[in-house]
């Protein structure tokens, strides 16, 4: 439940007569403003404004205070639920070594396992530029190591001395 930005209760309703609810959801019905306040401050409750647009309108006896504070632990809740996933990006050059790529496919695993998309480049550096081809083999070997959890975001290019390629889990859903 969203909170209302402006919410009129007991002294601020400035109407003569509002359909009144009780603190049990039960109409009570169209009383007099100072009745309804009376009968709210008896229970040791809040007569809060629902819906000011309705003829006449309609107001409910409540904890106004534990309203609030109900409202403000959903939203908490709602927003702790939200899933941030970032871009994670793990770097390779032509020349990687078996083991620092074995590493990097852990790496890239437990990232897509997070739900996190993977940004895999590969760095040419300075002759290694005349072999793009041995740079496409190795994105090649990343993309087959982690096929089984990832599909292909986008294909690999070449970007300037860079080859880029972007995986993203698998939905499970």
């Amino acid at each position: 439940m969203v909170i209302p930005s402006f919410v009129r209760i007991n002294g601020k309703i400035r109407v003569p007569k509002v359909r009144c609810v009780d603190e049990n959801g039960e109409m009570v019905g169209v009383i007099s403003t100072i009745e309804a306040i009376r009968l709210a401050k008896s229970k040791k409750l809040d007569l809060v404004e629902i819906s000011p647009g309705a003829k006449p309108p309609v107001c409910r006896i409540m904890d106004y205070g534990k309203f609030q504070y109900n409202a403000k632990q959903k939203q908490k809740g709602a927003k702790k639920k939200q899933q941030n996933h970032a871009v994670k990006e793990i770097k390779f050059h032509a020349n990687v070594e078996e083991h620092d790529f074995q590493t990097k496919i852990g790496h890239i695993t437990k990232f897509l396992q997070k739900g996190h998309k993977v940004k895999v480049s590969l760095q040419f550096r300075g002759r290694e530029n005349a072999h793009k081809e041995l740079g496409f083999e190795i994105v090649n070997r990343v993309k087959d190591a982690v096929a089984d959890i990832s599909s292909v975001d986008s294909e690999p290019r070449m970007m300037g001395r860079m080859i880029l390629m972007v995986l993203a889990p698998i939905s499970s859903k």
